[in-house]
């Protein structure tokens, strides 16, 4: 099917950024919000970032100006008639998803597909008592949307492949780069992010560091933008909180998956971050009272950004717990990334594809595996095993390349 005009659904913060990427790639974009006012304030809010996209080169101002021009704020569900795709990015609650979906349902032709950008919540859930549930998909765009280049396709065990077909080519139009997941908790890349926060935990509570080193052998070794520390205060720990706790009920509570009573203790404080002024770091007006917190404040031009290392001499002079620190988070990511493809959530070049676009790592999961090797993994994996239990049990695909690394 082809889509001309798109619909989104909810005109909030996410809602904003997805219309805006529908009016610059071309598509006629109706902006719906049930609130008075918010779909107003919301197209204003678009129409501010495409003047500051064009004011600092993104795009022209006279593609900036096209966009708007395709761009109708309304509060009427009957200004969506006509609508082939519509784009849901409402609050994570279930039964608001479905009463959107239905009632859309009702003015809109029988083939419009339907797509939640949900992070959470299963595709098939949304889709239950939805008319024609096939042609309900997921898209998850990651915030900010235009500035995010990853969206998750996420096929429901009853999606058509036309729905699919067509949500894919819409989030191409945009300028987004999109890969097909399976209807499973957090999608790809949320799912297989979960090492990168709860062994960082792991590891602080073992007492091998203290959060701003941890963070600094992840950034200076592993290359990665932000350590698991910086990134949590600036998410919000309450927030990953949550999503950990939704992880662990939906997965049917893996050990590896259990949220960290650290993280508990600290939210139950109303330490949650930057937004709080406290969480693992302090913070003043938004900033980190320590100056060796940089995080995302400095460009940090002197350390590498795309060059992990394990060798254990590099990483015992960034400090003398690196060694420990980076194989064993290392490990987690290998072991995960295993669990997910015994799974078949997608494939292995879309997750390498999401964690690189929607999380910014320097290598993809199985380029990790690759590194640390699935040998040495399992061979971490079951020390940890032992002492700590099954939080660490190695999945079977990773044992069985384990051993045929050894053959």
């Amino acid at each position: 099917m082809t889509v001309a005009r798109v619909g989104v659904l909810g005109a909030g913060t996410m809602g904003a950024g997805i219309a805006q990427l529908a009016a610059l790639g071309g598509f006629e974009t109706r902006l719906f919000d049930t609130f008075p006012e918010a779909a107003g304030k919301g197209a204003t809010r678009l129409g501010e970032a495409l003047a500051k996209g064009a004011a600092r080169g993104r795009w022209s101002e006279a593609e900036a100006l096209a966009a708007q021009a395709r761009v109708r704020p309304t509060q009427e569900l009957g200004e969506l008639a006509g609508c082939e795709l519509l784009i849901e990015a409402a609050p994570e609650e279930l039964e608001l998803k479905r009463e959107l979906f239905s009632a859309t349902a009702a003015v809109v032709g029988p083939e419009a597909v339907l797509a939640s950008n949900t992070s959470s919540l299963r595709i098939g859930d949304i889709a239950a008592g939805v008319p024609q549930p096939e042609r309900v998909v997921g898209m998850h765009f990651f915030n900010p949307p235009p500035l995010m280049k990853l969206v998750e396709v996420v096929a429901a065990e009853r999606s058509s492949e036309a729905a699919l077909a067509a949500t894919t080519a819409v989030a191409e139009a945009m300028g987004r780069t999109p890969i097909r997941a399976v209807d499973s908790p957090g999608f790809v890349a949320n799912r297989l992010a979960r090492p990168f926060s709860l062994e960082s935990l792991r590891i602080l509570g073992d007492g091998v560091a203290d959060a701003a080193t941890i963070d600094r052998v992840v950034r200076l070794g592993g290359g990665f933008r932000m350590g698991p520390f910086e990134l949590l205060d600036l998410i919000g720990l309450d927030v990953n909180l949550t999503i950990a706790r939704s992880f662990f009920a939906q997965g049917g509570e893996p050990e590896r998956w259990r949220p960290s009573p650290i993280q508990e203790r600290l939210v139950a404080e109303g330490k949650l971050g930057r937004k709080s002024g406290a969480g693992y770091y302090e913070y003043e007006d938004g900033k980190p009272v320590a100056p060796s917190v940089r995080g995302v404040d400095e460009k940090r031009q002197d350390e590498p950004s795309d060059a992990p290392t394990l060798d254990p001499g590099a990483l015992a002079q960034i400090d003398p717990a690196g060694p420990e620190i980076l194989p064993r988070l290392f490990a987690q990511v290998a072991n995960e990334a295993a669990f997910a493809r015994e799974e078949g959530i997608a494939s292995p070049a879309d997750m390498e594809t999401a964690m690189r676009l929607g999380f910014n790592w320097p290598l993809g999961p199985l380029a990790i595996t690759e590194l640390i090797g699935p040998a040495r993994a399992v061979e971490l994996l079951a020390a940890l095993e032992a002492e700590h239990g099954a939080a660490y049990a190695a999945a079977p695909l990773l044992r069985a390349e384990a051993e045929g690394a050894r053959a």
